[in-house]
């Protein structure tokens, strides 16, 4: 089965958001017909009730079209309320919970093609997410150990025809333009990656467009942004990501700020045949 994700991120709604390219997108969503929508992160630009609830709107229209993902960035965590202490966590995302739903790492499955689970990277001002950087306060994202075991144990109970999609808000792989890894101890957090059994990861925080392979073995597909925080003037966009038995394609639809719509431009093409090779092995393994 063939499946197609449209993966969208850093809305920022509030007051960067650029509507006009969000509205072109609410308005295109029926014809591209997508199994499925994921945004991974920062929907808001200050964590506020009003940002939230525009978020909310356009969930709710996008599920008229397809289910719907979304999992929090660092923008949505009100990380000011309660700083490095670990027993306070719930109202770093109290908005987001009410606006957006309980779950901070949802799981969605279509059947015969895809199951796709989420970790939660976004900590606030977190010890595990603490460089010596201090813009990076706040801004740097975490991957634990107990979220990748979490994701680990999902994708193992799931069918083996199924391929494996993880969700996370920070870049895993370092931008082009910025040079800048989203996560902290970025090597743990690519090896954890690896060998939980991903075979896509959908993921933005950089603002800048990419598609690549992780370790030669996970397809990386980094959105951009829909607000006015591109990086380079580059032109807004977000991805579309086809998955089939094979192949890994992901394919970025560009703003064109001409016409006031976004095109199909760069598709990139990545074989699955290593994938199937690893997938056999973990069933071969529970077998």
């Amino acid at each position: 089965m063939t499946v197609q994700l449209l993966h969208v991120a850093d809305l920022h709604f509030g007051g960067v958001a650029d509507l006009r390219k969000i509205e072109a997108l609410e308005a295109m969503l029926p014809d591209l017909r997508p199994d499925a929508v994921v945004i991974s992160g920062d929907v808001s630009q200050r964590a506020r009730h009003g940002e939230f609830q525009r978020a909310r709107a356009l969930v709710q229209l996008a599920r008229q079209t397809a289910p719907v993902l979304v999992t929090p960035g660092n923008h949505d965590v009100q990380w000011w309320w309660r700083p490095l202490i670990p027993f306070a966590k719930d109202v770093l995302y109290r908005k987001y919970r009410r606006h957006l739903g309980e779950s901070l790492t949802p799981t969605l499955t279509i059947p015969g093609g895809v199951v796709i689970a989420s970790a939660l990277t976004a900590h606030g001002v977190a010890w595990g997410s603490l460089t010596w950087n201090l813009r990076d306060i706040a801004v740097k994202g975490h991957l634990p150990a107990s979220e990748i075991a979490r994701v680990r144990h999902i994708f193992k109970g799931a069918a083996p025809d199924l391929a494996r999609v993880l969700v996370v808000h920070h870049n895993v792989l370092r931008g082009d333009l910025s040079q800048r890894m989203g996560l902290s101890r970025w090597r743990q957090a690519q090896r954890r990656i690896v060998e939980c059994g991903a075979d896509v990861v959908l993921c933005g925080h950089d603002h800048q467009e990419g598609a690549a392979v992780l370790h030669g073995k996970v397809v990386v597909s980094t959105c951009s942004t829909l607000s006015t925080r591109v990086r380079g003037n580059r032109p807004a966009s977000f991805n579309l990501v086809t998955i089939e038995p094979t192949a890994v394609q992901v394919t970025f639809f560009r703003w064109e700020a001409g016409r006031r719509r976004f095109n199909a431009s760069d598709t990139f093409a990545f074989a699955r045949g290593t994938y199937t090779v690893r997938r056999e092995g973990l069933v071969a393994s529970r077998s």
